[in-house]
């Protein structure tokens, strides 16, 4: 398992593997999502937050899931498109991704290590939000069904 998130690598949604030291120095908002969930509008409380924070050093990261329901089938264009014409999403999508299980990604088992243990749960659904600050430590695990916009409080503070 990796020491620090920015040690992990992830991929774009246009499969380019890029390294989550990308985002050194960000808070981050690193949510699973799906096209095709009763959570999905969500995206809109997601691009809300991007919109509001990215210039002052908050980045939202959207990874696909299919784990929950088979609610995210679609293939990466299919996820794009959808996610661009209904949400107006411009914060990065990445490529779809396991977040529980044996096939968990690297960067979903090193977020559900952290906080000695208090982030160990399986991820129960859709739109599971971890809020991590700008030095890369884990702050916050939200449930899928809280509102990306109540969060604004926590990465206001984080932001400083």
């Amino acid at each position: 398992m990796a020491n620090s998130i920015y040690d992990i690598g992830v991929e774009t949604l246009d499969g380019q593997p890029i390294g989550m030291d990308r985002y050194r120095g960000k808070v981050l908002l690193i949510v699973n999502t799906a096209s095709e969930c009763g959570l999905t509008p969500q995206y809109a409380g997601l691009q809300q937050l991007h919109e509001r924070y990215a210039e002052r050093g908050l980045a939202v990261l959207g990874f696909p899931c299919n784990q929950f329901g088979a609610q995210e089938p679609g293939s990466a264009e299919q996820i794009r498109e959808f996610c661009q014409k209904n949400y107006g999403v411009s914060f990065p999508m990445h490529a779809k991704i396991e977040v529980n299980g044996d096939a968990a990604h690297p960067l979903y088992q090193h977020l559900k290590a952290q906080g000695n243990g208090a982030f160990a749960e399986p991820i129960e659904w859709n739109f599971a939000k971890f809020l991590v600050d700008a030095q890369g430590n884990v702050v916050g695990r939200f449930p899928a069904k809280q509102e990306p916009e109540t969060l604004s409080a926590d990465i206001e503070r984080l932001l400083g």
